[in-house]
């Protein structure tokens, strides 16, 4: 049997993800990098507040770290398809292991301390598509949505044991805590740099215009495909309701907690919840369920995310508004993993990292326009009316979304077609993109382009793809 139709038959298992070295050395450095980034934004909001004694400082010395998403991801995530993706993730972790042991100087003044945070942010774009980008280079099948699955749950283990210990060390030596954090950035670059195979970069040097419309080519890509389209609709649509009880969860412990003094841990019980619900939902769905049964649960799961939080409309106590939130994290995690997987592998080569740059500023606009929109809401209501209406609305857009998936034969054309527009060079390399894709004959053009996956006339060259966007389709 070959690997994808064993792939297709039952769930990729761990050590199958994890007998890859590549896979293994960006796990590594990915998990690292994490862990002491989510250290440094405890410790670092510590010593504004103490330097300053002012709340707002402290707070936008943990929001800086959003900015270069808001005002400049996609563009900065091309930066990405221009240079070889090892070369990219390497150097933007020395840059940013650079500029963050200055933060940790004695005596750094405040705005010094934030214009370096700003700069050291502005290399996780970049870095971020790149590794992206490289995963279906280095993962096939249900192998890379086990691998994307087992990539969120690190993340949010890392943001709570990153945090837990950044606050623990900040009360000691905060500074400590930043340097332990460039320390990380050192080790994700040596880790990279030796562990990661070097390829060429995804866009040809020929084919380059310029920044802005080869940015402008990933958001057309990513909105006039139909399978594109489809999976950035619905995952951006199921942002916009499971990061709402975390977001409000401080205001909502104070108004459901009462007067016992237990508002801290109410908070921390909400906010933890749809994390701890992601992780456990996420392991278990890429284990147990079969690649072909995930795809077709995708629906039911987008509709379960807002579903488990109407029941806020009772006002329930805070334990109970944490099992919400962790229901509405298991939902989302039977829907992320395998719309993430999805995604990557129904990119052109050549757009990558724009593409996954184009869906990680949309996922924080989602998000943080959700949390600004329900907290302007709950000035003039409860917050649990708010949250149990805005999830109401939620199941009924995910009705209307989910009835528009493509189907599976829509999505398999879509990823085929990605598939030939692999450069030879990366063929001869042996990429578990090409191998995992048998040719195509010339008839299965038609049913590509159908799908909104690659032109009806066959596999595009790389310079092709490069030169200008793929064919718009409706």
């Amino acid at each position: 049997m070959s690997d994808e139709a064993q792939s297709a038959a039952r769930p990729a298992t761990f050590r199958e993800v994890f007998s890859g070295r590549e896979y293994r050395a960006v796990f590594s450095a990915t998990a690292l990098s994490w862990l002491g980034d989510y250290i440094a934004r405890a410790a670092i909001t510590v010593i504004v507040f103490q330097q300053t004694e002012s709340v707002a400082l402290s707070a936008a010395a943990f929001a800086i770290s959003y900015l270069p998403w808001l005002i400049g991801g996609p563009l900065l995530a091309t930066v990405a398809d221009r240079y070889p993706y090892r070369t990219v993730m390497v150097v933007c972790d020395l840059l940013r292991a650079g500029l963050i042991s200055l933060v940790a100087l004695p005596f750094m003044p405040v705005w010094a301390m934030l214009s370096l945070l700003f700069l050291t942010t502005l290399a996780t774009p970049p870095a971020q598509a790149a590794r992206s980008a490289l995963m279906p280079l280095i993962l096939a099948g249900d192998r890379l949505v086990v691998g994307l699955s087992i990539n969120n749950s690190t993340s949010q283990a890392a943001q709570v044991i990153g945090y837990s210990t950044g606050a623990g060390l900040a009360a000691f030596s905060p500074r400590s805590a930043i340097v332990l954090d460039a320390v990380t950035f050192f080790a994700s670059a040596a880790l990279i740099r030796f562990g990661v195979r070097q390829r060429p970069a995804a866009l040809a040097r020929a084919a380059r215009t310029h920044l802005v419309r080869e940015t402008a080519e990933g958001f057309r890509l990513v909105f006039g495909t139909t399978v594109l389209r489809s999976i950035a609709i619905i995952v951006l649509s199921a942002g916009m309701f499971a990061i709402v009880p975390e977001g409000l969860a401080a205001a909502w412990a104070q108004q459901s907690g009462g007067s016992d003094g237990r508002q801290g841990l109410y908070q921390a019980l909400i906010m933890a919840a749809g994390p701890i619900g992601l992780v456990i939902g996420g392991l278990t769905m890429t284990r147990l369920v079969p690649p072909r049964t995930r795809r077709k649960l995708v629906r039911i799961f987008a509709v379960l995310a807002p579903l488990v939080l109407v029941p806020a409309l009772l006002n329930p106590p805070p334990p109970v508004v944490a099992l919400l939130a962790g229901l509405c994290g298991v939902a989302a995690a039977g829907l992320l993993p395998v719309t993430n997987g999805l995604f990557v592998q129904a990119l052109p080569h050549a757009f990558r990292a724009r593409a996954n740059g184009v869906m990680a500023t949309g996922m924080q606009l989602v998000q943080g326009g959700a949390v600004l929109v329900t907290g302007l809401l709950a000035q003039h209501s409860t917050i649990p009316r708010v949250v149990g209406w805005w999830s109401i609305a939620g199941v009924l857009l995910m009705l209307v979304v989910s009835a528009s998936w493509p189907s599976g034969e829509q999505i398999d054309d879509a990823i085929a077609a990605a598939a030939r527009t692999l450069p030879p060079e990366l063929r001869a390399q042996g990429s578990p993109v090409a191998a995992a894709v048998a040719p195509v004959p010339p008839q299965a053009g038609t049913a590509a382009a159908k799908s909104g996956a690659g032109p009806a006339r066959g596999p595009a060259a790389p310079s092709e793809l490069g030169s200008r966007p793929a064919p718009v389709r409706s």
